[in-house]
């Protein structure tokens, strides 16, 4: 039952995400949660999201941009390092405010409302149309990075303030999604050596299957959703990444995610 819940949620949250370019595991993570202990779905879900970026490399990586990847990447690695380095440290942030949903007992911590409120943002800016005609300027990429990277390492979301960032930096839409993949797999292997500690203690050598099955459905979409990418335009890219920023942020604002 897990593995045909988990494979299935893989292959389609792969095609949905591979133009938005994030939110991979912010749904996939939901999924394996309803199987395993958190610990182990969050190791899960990184391993697969990591091996899944790799991939997407192969088919998709010659068209990122360096310049971008320069700009954006090398502060986004930094930066996530120190905030998985934050995160080790901090065993649980104290909540604001926590609230019973559905039979569930949901927190909101500080640093994820303050991630909400920066997609929040992000997602309404892409519907105001004087502001869909701005783009930010290059110099202002390091500062993206830095944001990424750092709410990426503390709270593993990296990719929807990275993507708000790279949509308006006047990139073609190959370029777009591209770096983007570069991007995230970089920051992906840097957090994933600070988690590596506790990777040992989830026991995942006990899950090598599931793993390789959610692996071979994610490629599966990614496959798909490469071939879909000669079909939409940048319009639409547009549109996918705010209405995903605006669920991602909805969620963090009320402890879902």
């Amino acid at each position: 039952m897990e593995i045909t819940a988990i494979v299935l949620t893989t292959f389609l949250a792969s095609i949905l995400t591979f133009f938005s370019g994030f939110g991979f595991g912010t749904i996939l993570l939901p999924v394996f949660a309803i199987f395993f202990p958190v610990d182990i779905a969050i190791a899960l879900t990184g391993l697969v999201h990591f091996a899944i970026n790799l991939f997407k490399i192969t088919l998709v990586g010659k068209n990122a941009d360096r310049q971008v990847l320069m700009r954006f990447g090398l502060p986004a690695i930094l930066a996530s390092f120190a905030g998985a380095w934050l995160l080790l440290r901090i065993t649980q942030m104290p909540a604001l405010f926590e609230y019973r949903f559905v039979g569930r007992t949901l927190e909101v911590t500080p640093v994820k409302l303050v991630v909400a409120l920066l997609l929040l943002v992000f997602s309404l800016l892409e519907v105001i149309p004087s502001v869909q005609r701005m783009q930010f300027g290059r110099e202002k990429l390091p500062i993206g990075g830095l944001l990424s990277g750092f709410f990426g390492g503390l709270t593993g979301i990296q990719g929807a303030v990275r993507s708000a960032f790279l949509i308006r930096s006047g990139l073609s839409k190959e370029a777009y999604i591209a770096t983007g993949v570069v991007i995230a797999s970089l920051v992906d292997f840097t957090r994933l050596s600070v988690y590596a500690t506790r990777f040992r203690e989830a026991a995942l050598h006990e899950h090598v299957a599931l793993i390789l099955a959610a692996v071979a459905a994610a490629m599966a979409g990614a496959v798909l959703g490469n071939r879909l990418l000669k079909r939409i335009t940048l319009r639409f890219i547009r549109i996918i990444v705010a209405v995903m920023l605006f669920l991602v942020a909805i969620a963090l604002g009320m402890g879902l995610i």
